[in-house]
């Protein structure tokens, strides 16, 4: 909470000014060394340290959209405090877009990492000691994996009050109780004592300016109530609360066509959508199998026998 400069990945960081560092994260075999841009804005007032965090999956582009546009929008410059951002965090993963580390690992299954394990788990242990013990909030930002389109939605566990709070703050158009991950960012941030919103937003590959605003809006109201920008909080509704959900799974394989959109509270027995062969030999009907809020849909056109295709909540509450 000190407005005092503070020593970041070696660097001294000044009151009131603009600072860009970059977290080293390996150098290649042509010697060029791969780094990661920290954006830090460092008020001359003491308060929070918020950290904004896109791209932890290189695919993800909605998150890298919305950071991008916080700076644009000069939303990273606080009245008190500090805040950081790093618009791509995987940044092999963003240059080739995939989800992946280049030795195939999961970046947000290593952490918190090790000092001599594989490249992910280096990053991840540089990220655990350099980074996270200077922050006090973070916001990650994420979007479905592959087609999987998800509706704005920040992710939390449901014991958590100080992030529950955050998250009503928020205001996105659902809450979803999620249990921390292991060895996920969230649940070591957790466990030093940090409070992390984990957005979720769109599919991967797009840039949906639905979805970033979204983000930009939501961003915008944690960071008036914790008191780093002016302004007043713009809580348009009651975000709906998914308590429990489950995945509608394809019963065939088949062309895949959505009937429903995302976000819609759909009864049981309503058609979600179709899926048929390139023949015509047959088509079959997708029913939701009971009532609840569609938050995620897979809108890739072909699918298999087993895949998801619906996340429906089970139980809600406003």
């Amino acid at each position: 909470m000190s407005n005092k400069p503070f020593t970041l990945l070696g660097k001294v960081i000044p009151e009131g000014k603009r600072t860009v560092i970059d977290l080293k994260i390996a150098k290649l075999h042509t010697r060029t060394t791969v780094n990661v841009p920290v954006i830090i804005e460092h008020s001359t007032k003491p308060g929070p340290v918020v950290l904004l965090l896109a791209g932890i999956h290189g695919d993800e582009t909605n998150g890298v959209g919305i950071v991008r546009e916080i700076i644009d929008l000069k939303l990273n410059k606080p009245k008190k405090g500090t805040i950081i951002c790093i618009p791509v965090f995987n940044i092999f993963g963003y240059l080739i877009q995939t989800r992946e580390f280049p030795d195939g690992r999961d970046l947000n299954r290593m952490f918190p990492g090790t000092l001599n394990g594989s490249l992910a788990s280096q990053f991840a242990y540089q990220f655990s000691e350099k980074i996270a013990p200077f922050v006090d909030y973070v916001i990650d930002f994420h979007t479905g994996g592959g087609e999987r389109d998800n509706i704005a939605q920040i992710r939390c566990n449901k014991d958590d009050e100080k992030g529950l709070e955050l998250a009503k703050i928020f205001n996105p158009p659902m809450i979803v109780f999620s249990n921390n991950i292991v060895k996920s960012l969230r649940e070591t941030l957790h466990k030093m004592g940090k409070t992390v919103l984990l957005f979720e937003g769109g599919k991967s590959n797009e840039l949906n300016p639905t979805i970033i605003n979204e983000g930009v809006n939501g961003t915008r109201n944690v960071l008036i109530h914790l008191g780093l920008l002016e302004g007043e909080v713009n809580v348009r509704a009651t975000p709906i609360f998914v308590k429990k959900a489950k995945w509608i799974r394809a019963s065939d394989s088949g062309m895949f066509k959505v009937r429903v959109t995302n976000g819609a509270f759909v009864k049981k027995r309503e058609v979600l959508g179709v899926i048929q062969d390139p023949f015509g030999e047959f088509k079959k009907k997708v029913y939701a199998p009971f009532n609840g809020h569609i938050f995620c849909i897979n809108k890739t056109p072909i699918v298999n026998k087993g895949d998801a295709l619906f996340h429906i909540s089970l139980e809600e509450q406003n």
